[in-house]
């Protein structure tokens, strides 16, 4: 097996004279889940259909499963299982032919595909919905439907596009639960996500990006400790300005996204104790994260 799943080397695209990838390298390692994070619009989705070779790029080069890509795309995508952002599913199609025609893709024969199909709908826990019409899914079982389908040719990658995107909690901690059993069992994982809590739960390393630029990098939480390293204190209430250059000099570093105060402090409570008494404040305190990385690096909290 190759040393590197992906390689992805100096790569720049643009759209109508725009630049939406500028000179972007990662490499992502067998058996790891490597993470691009970003708000929308940040390059995710290009980087996605590049690695797959389904759009053109400029300059650079892009490696996948030993082939470049694009010239060998079509023989990487035969080892590759896709996970789109937007389901697309014939929906008066059942599971269980839905399953199957996207195995029939592969060349998979019949026997193939229906020796498959039991162990898939066991894994994304739909043995109970096999012919059901995939109109009548629940979201959450369309995603682990989504995921099965991805399945069908046993990828050595995985290519997830916002995999929980529009899911509630429980239906996005079981899609999480399902991923983790992947990475136990060997596979390689490349997952876009705007999810803070997505990315610290899943990703061995990620890339973090901002209008197609990778702006930082690394394990998550080294990262975390790296670019924050303190507690934070989210200050709501009150005005901003005023309150910042009351805690100032207890504070590491202060950031003021909308009407909130994000307060960067070794000792929380020296900031806590120059607001108490102050009446329409709700102070948060708790440990920093993926949101703080990105506010520090850019001066706005990831939103969609």
């Amino acid at each position: 097996m190759s040393t590197v799943a992906i390689d992805f080397a100096g790569v720049m695209k643009s759209h109508g004279g725009k630049i939406a990838v500028e000179g972007l390298s990662f490499t992502v390692a067998p058996g790891e889940c490597f993470g691009l994070l970003g708000p929308n619009g940040a390059g995710k989705s290009t980087i996605t259909r590049m690695v797959l070779g389904m759009a053109p790029f400029d300059a650079g080069t892009i490696t996948v499963l030993g082939m470049p890509v694009p010239a060998r795309a079509r023989l990487a995508r035969m080892r590759i299982g896709v996970v789109p952002q937007f389901d697309n599913f014939d929906v008066e199609f059942t599971v269980r032919e839905n399953l199957f025609v996207f195995g029939r893709y592969f060349r998979m024969s019949k026997h193939e595909v229906e020796a498959a199909i039991p162990s898939l709908l066991e894994f994304a826990r739909l043995e109970n919905r096999a012919d059901a019409r995939v109109a009548d899914l629940s979201g959450g079982m369309k995603r682990r439907l989504m995921l099965a389908r991805a399945l069908i040719n046993d990828p050595q990658l995985l290519v997830l596009d916002e995999p929980t995107t529009g899911l509630d909690p429980r239906a996005r901690h079981l899609i999480w639960e399902r991923l983790r059993l992947l990475l136990a069992r060997g596979k390689t994982i490349m997952l876009t996500t705007h999810f803070m809590e997505e990315a610290e739960r899943l990703c061995d390393r990620l890339c973090v990006l901002e209008e197609g630029r990778s702006i930082a990098g690394g394990r998550p939480h080294a990262l975390i400790d790296e670019q924050i390293g303190c507690h934070v204190i989210e200050i709501y209430g009150g005005n901003p300005h005023e309150l910042r250059a009351l805690i100032r000099p207890y504070a590491q570093r202060i950031e003021v996204s909308g009407e909130t105060l994000f307060c960067y402090a070794p000792d929380p409570e020296q900031v806590r104790a120059q607001l108490r008494g102050r009446t329409g404040l709700r102070l948060l305190q708790r440990p920093p994260n993926l949101e703080d990385v990105f506010l520090r690096l850019t001066g706005r909290e990831m939103k969609d």
